[in-house]
């Protein structure tokens, strides 16, 4: 079989450990330590997250979407794929080497959406948005860390509390969704998104999309006025 070669690393912040990308053929993966956080082969669940999102959508009118982690880019190419050409999609990705890998070596994978007109990247922690923002995003993707139960940043606790939950119900606008991608269920989480106000729905998705794969766990919660 044919090893995997380490093509960088970088810190993530935080003390949240070491980013590593590997490549193996035509294959990418990338891991802290011995975890693996995403592969280019098995993004069905990253698909998933955007398309479930943005069919809560279909009629809204230039819909403004705000997608927290870049990952390999799948996320972000969906939601294209799935939107019309009046939308926009913030992106906020707090690593920089991330979004230099997904310029590089991983552009292809998701057809470079990072090229789109209707992307603008932030290099910011999504956190930082969401304190800011008031009614502006129809949907909020956020695929960070591991879900609810992080892996690699202690300080995105504050995402999954009842603080971040209640600063993502603030950003978003009457009807908006609050989508999330979790590694596995937490029914405590369930209830805190139903406790800041949210109709919460959950759907359980495959790491490759209809052909098996593990399973993971995306919240659509919505907002109602």
């Amino acid at each position: 079989m044919t090893p995997w070669t380490l093509l960088d690393s970088a810190q993530a912040p935080g003390n949240g450990g070491m980013l590593r990308l590997y490549r193996r053929g035509e294959e990418f993966s990338i891991r802290v330590g011995r975890c693996e956080l995403m592969n280019s082969r098995a993004h069905g669940s990253e698909d998933a997250l955007a398309e479930l999102a943005c069919g809560r959508l279909a009629k809204r009118q230039r819909p403004r979407l705000l997608i927290g982690g870049l990952g390999m880019g799948y996320t972000l190419a969906a939601a294209l794929r799935a939107l019309g050409g009046e939308s926009r999609v913030d992106v906020a990705e707090l690593v920089p080497a991330v979004v230099a890998w997904n310029r590089g070596p991983l552009a292809d994978l998701a057809g470079n959406p990072l090229r789109d007109d209707r992307v603008t990247l932030r290099e910011v922690d999504v956190a930082a948005i969401l304190r800011t923002e008031q009614c502006s995003y129809d949907a909020i993707l956020l695929d960070v860390d591991n879900g609810p139960e992080g892996l690699t940043r202690r300080g995105n606790d504050w995402l999954y509390g009842l603080d971040g939950l209640n600063a993502a119900f603030a950003a978003l606008r009457t009807r908006g969704v609050l989508a999330i991608w979790s590694g596995g269920p937490d029914p405590a989480f369930t209830q805190r998104l139903r406790k800041v106000g949210f109709d919460v729905d959950e759907a359980r998705v495959r790491g490759h999309a209809g052909r098996g794969g593990a399973r993971y766990v995306i919240w659509i919660a919505s907002r109602g006025t």
